[in-house]
């Protein structure tokens, strides 16, 4: 075993990654719950509901790439990452607000033709943020499980995205609050835009910064060059993707992330339809329960279990363990929603909460090994390229997962204009609910199976680029 001296990361570092995580991902927590009120309560259809939420994030899957290699190449005295952090937080949360300030007299093809416009706005906020932040993150250690702790942190505090989103669904529909959905999406987005907005500016004033003024390497970003620089970026694509074990972290990623996405509005629909007869003031805080629990269990149990089960057994063991709890959780899904019983589904979200809980942090900090690697293999550190590739498949699944939700809700004959669903949709509801994420967790679990990137392989990565860089600067 090849030992090496730990990178270690100051604790206050992590936590400014971290806040920015929450940005990352109470933005998404709360678009998740948002779009319900685009058909509740402003009558799009479901097709509607579709485009939108494929549209934008194809967009933005698209300009990711582009992103990355912008990022990695860009030279300032305030690194390569900051300024693009700050510009992307604050067209995110400006946009953000603007994109939610919808009104039922408005007409149908009005509403959604704003919301469309500032939707693509705000995910190309998105982009200029997300791409050189978690770049940011993999450039913050070259140490095998300090990244993992960088990311456990991070994750940590992200996840209390996922604890609060949640109880969105008790104000918006609490009339001592709001008089509706609509009203409450047009005022909660300005708390939510202004707030996560802050946070994601954090990483860019606090986290450290070497100057890349000197860096000879860089391919230079101007607009005479903009023909050569897409031949990079499209040279830079093709090359991370010859990458096997990345090719792995990206398709596993991508099938449990695109699953667990496609039925999470399920969720929702379940529990008001199938347990309480479609009677959503019945159902009470239920559905909020389902996702807040979920999230404070992820939190408290699953990070740091993960965390320290990747050191004992290596990160790729620790990934197959997590996912193989979570298909019990999701089997379990299918026998505990139980009419009249609505507390019995919380005995399957400690199971459940490992898939997504030990996807990302394991995933983030395999693809800083991998990076290791490519550097090794190709002289150049491209962070940014990674993250927007890896990024994009999960951008990318966003958008597949919307589609498919709109889809499979029609397939099964689910129309929301009824109180009373037709017999057999609930039911097709139910089945995907559980059987789509164990399918896909399967497949990635296939795929990950031989992944080949240990500690010990990590280490003798970066002892030789060590090696390679004093011999540089020896000669220099």
């Amino acid at each position: 075993m090849y030992r090496v001296k730990r990178n270690k990361v100051s604790f206050s570092q992590k936590v400014a990654f971290g806040v920015g995580m929450f940005a990352n991902q109470m933005f998404p927590a709360t678009m998740a719950i948002f779009f319900v009120v685009l058909v509740e309560d402003l009558g799009l259809s479901l097709t509607m509901w579709a485009i939108l939420y494929f549209l934008p994030r194809t967009f933005d899957a698209i300009t990711d790439p582009l992103m990355g290699f912008i990022s990695d190449n860009t030279k300032s005295k305030w690194g390569r990452r900051r300024r693009y952090v700050l510009l992307g937080a604050l067209i995110m949360g400006v946009s953000f607000v603007i994109m939610w300030q919808l009104y039922k007299d408005n007409s149908l093809d009005y509403n959604f033709w704003y919301f469309l416009l500032w939707s693509i706005v705000f995910y190309l906020g998105l982009t200029i943020f997300s791409v050189p932040y978690v770049a940011m993150g993999y450039e913050m250690s070259d140490d095998f499980h300090e990244r993992t702790h960088i990311m456990a942190v991070a994750q940590f505090i992200g996840q209390w995205a996922w604890v609060i989103a949640p109880w969105f669904w008790v104000i918006m529909y609490d009339q001592d609050w709001f008089a509706s959905g609509e009203v409450a999406t047009r005022n909660l987005a300005v708390w939510v835009g202004v707030g996560c907005m802050l946070c994601a500016m954090v990483p860019a004033i606090f986290i450290k910064s070497k100057s890349t003024l000197n860096e000879d390497s860089y391919v230079d970003i101007t607009i005479k060059s903009m023909g050569s620089s897409l031949k990079h970026i499209f040279k830079s694509f093709k090359e991370a993707f010859k990458s096997k074990p990345f090719k792995k972290l990206c398709l596993a990623t991508f099938l449990i992330f695109n699953s667990f996405n496609t039925i999470a509005g399920f969720s929702f629909f379940i529990i008001v339809y199938y347990m309480f007869d479609g009677n959503a003031g019945d159902a009470g805080i239920w559905p909020t329960l389902h996702g807040c629990i979920g999230a404070l269990l992820t939190t408290f149990m699953v990070i740091p279990i993960i965390t320290w089960l990747s050191k004992q057994i290596g990160k790729k063991k620790a990934f197959l363990v997590s996912q193989s709890i979570s298909l019990i959780g999701y089997i379990l899904f299918w026998f505990l929603f139980i009419p009249g019983k609505p507390y019995m589904f919380l005995f399957a979200l400690p199971f459940f909460s490992f898939g997504i809980g030990g996807l990302f942090t394991l995933m983030m900090s395999m693809t800083a090994d991998v990076i290791d690697l490519d550097e090794l293999e190709t002289g150049k550190r491209r962070e940014g390229i990674y993250g927007a590739i890896y990024w994009w498949m999960v951008k990318f699944g966003f958008a597949i997962a919307g589609l498919l939700t709109a889809l499979l809700m029609k397939s099964v004959g689910f129309d929301n204009d009824l109180d009373v669903q037709p017999e057999g949709a609930i039911t097709g509801l139910r089945l995907i609910y559980s059987g789509l994420p164990i399918l896909g967790t399967l497949t990635a679990i296939a795929i990950m199976w031989n992944y080949d990137v240990s500690e010990e392989r990590a280490n003798e990565v970066r002892l030789e680029l060590k090696e390679r860089k004093n011999e540089n600067n020896y000669i220099n």
